[in-house]
């Protein structure tokens, strides 16, 4: 994309340095592929450049896993086997395994891979953005700072707020993301359904089990923001679609050519419980980690082209 209205690329990570007509740039995969118009009703000036930040992609601590904004997909998914051979607790958090899952769920050329952030995922705020779903799935929280030097934190459930909507104001920067030590020991369960082999996710869904036994479940790409439900002991069917009727209404299920309405909500209460039997030891099911199908049997569709990226 020729952004012809760029007069300057500034390289800071300051939002006090933010102007109207600014741009956050991290890897830039969305911006240059959207144009500089794409953003609002005025076109962009300056972009500014997070490249120099020098922010560590990731940091490994006892109380879990910071994930700069300006960490790669490519970054992202390298970290269990590094994990893996390093001494510690870590190394064998369950919730891990949702990182790979989740990274395959872009169907990405080269360039994403490498170039898109976990930081641009979240701030695009696509319905299927599938670190949404990751760091939302992980209870994560994310470290806003703002022009006025101060900063907050929300979850990243809370983060997103509709189909490209999110909760920064204007000129805040999405510092990092961080995935705390008890969701990452969590027993998992992943499930994803898509139109075709190679399409945007329709249909995404993270299951965590605690030590205590309590279940959350996390919904994406379904709807247009995150959704969690959080249950005490495991629920039963009824419980469980319930719980779903109350926590997700109609107008709440995505509608695009990925996927109806109709077909996204059939699917998630379906997925749902496939992920409360998996994590169900009661129901004598051999604990597993990760599963989960890329497209679904016949289904309610709209004609698709498989798209790059999520």
């Amino acid at each position: 994309m020729d952004m012809n209205t760029i007069e300057a690329v500034v390289r800071t990570a300051d939002p006090a340095e933010w102007r109207a007509g600014d741009a956050w740039l991290a890897g830039g995969t969305v911006l240059f592929s959207y144009g500089s118009t794409a953003f609002g009703p005025e076109p962009l000036r300056r972009l500014l450049d997070l490249g120099s930040a020098g922010w560590p992609a990731i940091t490994v601590t006892d109380a879990g896993i910071e994930l700069a904004a300006t960490c790669t997909v490519a970054e992202l998914y390298a970290l269990p086997d590094t994990l893996a051979g390093s001494p510690g607790a870590a190394r064998d958090w369950p919730g891990l395994d949702l990182i790979r899952p989740c990274c395959d769920s872009f169907v990405a050329s080269f360039k994403v891979w490498n170039m898109s952030t976990v930081g641009g995922n979240l701030c695009t705020s696509l319905p299927a953005g599938p670190m949404i779903s990751l760091c939302a799935g992980l209870d994560g929280t994310a470290t806003v700072l703002s022009p006025d030097g101060s900063g907050r934190e929300l979850p990243v459930a809370d983060f997103i707020t509709g189909d490209g909507q999110n909760a920064l104001a204007p000129g805040e920067l999405l510092r990092s993301v961080s995935l705390p030590a008890s969701a990452l020991a969590s027993r998992v369960a992943f499930r994803r359904l898509s139109l075709s082999n190679l399409g945007r996710s329709g249909v995404l869904l993270i299951g965590t089990l605690d030590g205590g036994g309590r279940l959350t479940l996390t919904v994406t790409a379904a709807t247009k923001r995150p959704v969690q439900l959080r249950f005490g002991p495991l629920p039963d069917a009824a419980e469980l679609a319930a719980a779903l009727d109350g926590a997700i209404p109609d107008s709440l299920y995505h509608d695009d050519i990925h996927g109806l309405p109709a077909w996204r909500r059939d699917m998630t209460y379906r997925l749902a419980t496939e992920i409360r039997d998996e994590l169900d030891t009661r129901a004598g099911a051999v604990p597993g980690r990760v599963s989960g199908d890329f497209w679904p049997p016949q289904s309610p569709r709209r004609e698709s082209t498989p798209q790059e990226g999520a």
